[in-house]
């Protein structure tokens, strides 16, 4: 009887356990942003933007060390595309499964009129937007053979080392590009809301 009481209770403490587990599942969050994050921001709804952020981006209480990146939100570009295609046009694959969490990176910043004025300091150029792909295709050939000397021709902003950033902080286009590419690769030039990036990875 006894024997029968004991193999009863385990097997309602096994299942409490069970029912806990599955009560409580939540599915893992994607790598990066998601489309929510750029439809709220779109509608200037601050509470869907909140829900789309959510906590996933907090920074985690794992011991690493905390960035300038965890603080930051991105902006969504104004028209709904710039920051959102490669260079060339293409839209934005997913991540691979395999990218790394944070990286270090410089960057080539070629400002243009209507863009947003880069978190280094410095007006936002005059020059045309055409103009400034114009600008960023010749500073990316350079870049690829002194990153140095091109980043000292580029707009206020310009950096051979801006330091880390976490993914789901940049724009899919910026973030798909740094965080795909080789160590001391070069890419670009991505269209993003502060202007053009040319962008090297730098770990």
């Amino acid at each position: 009887m006894q024997r029968w009481v004991t193999v009863l209770v385990g097997l309602a403490v096994v299942g409490l356990a069970v029912w806990i587990v599955v009560h409580n599942f939540h599915p893992p969050e994607p790598i990066g942003r998601s489309p929510r994050f750029y439809a709220a921001s779109d509608a200037g709804d601050a509470d869907a933007l909140m829900a789309a952020y959510g906590d996933a981006h907090a920074p985690s209480d794992s011991g690493e060390p905390l960035l300038i990146s965890d603080l930051l939100v991105a902006n969504s570009p104004a028209d709904g595309s710039v920051g959102m295609t490669l260079p060339g046009g293409a839209p934005v694959p997913p991540l691979p499964m395999a990218v790394p969490r944070q990286i270090r990176f410089g960057v080539v910043l070629v400002s243009y009129a209507g863009a947003q004025p880069s978190p280094g300091g410095g007006h936002v150029a005059a020059r045309s937007k055409a103009d400034a792909m114009v600008l960023s295709d010749r500073l990316f050939v350079t870049a690829q053979q002194d990153f140095h000397t091109a980043v000292q021709q580029g707009d206020p902003g310009s950096a051979d080392d801006v330091g880390q950033v976490k993914l789901g902080i940049l724009e899919p286009a910026p973030e798909y590009v740094l965080f795909t590419a080789a160590v001391n690769a070069v890419g670009g030039p991505i269209d993003t809301p502060r202007g053009y990036w040319i962008v090297k990875r730098l770990e």
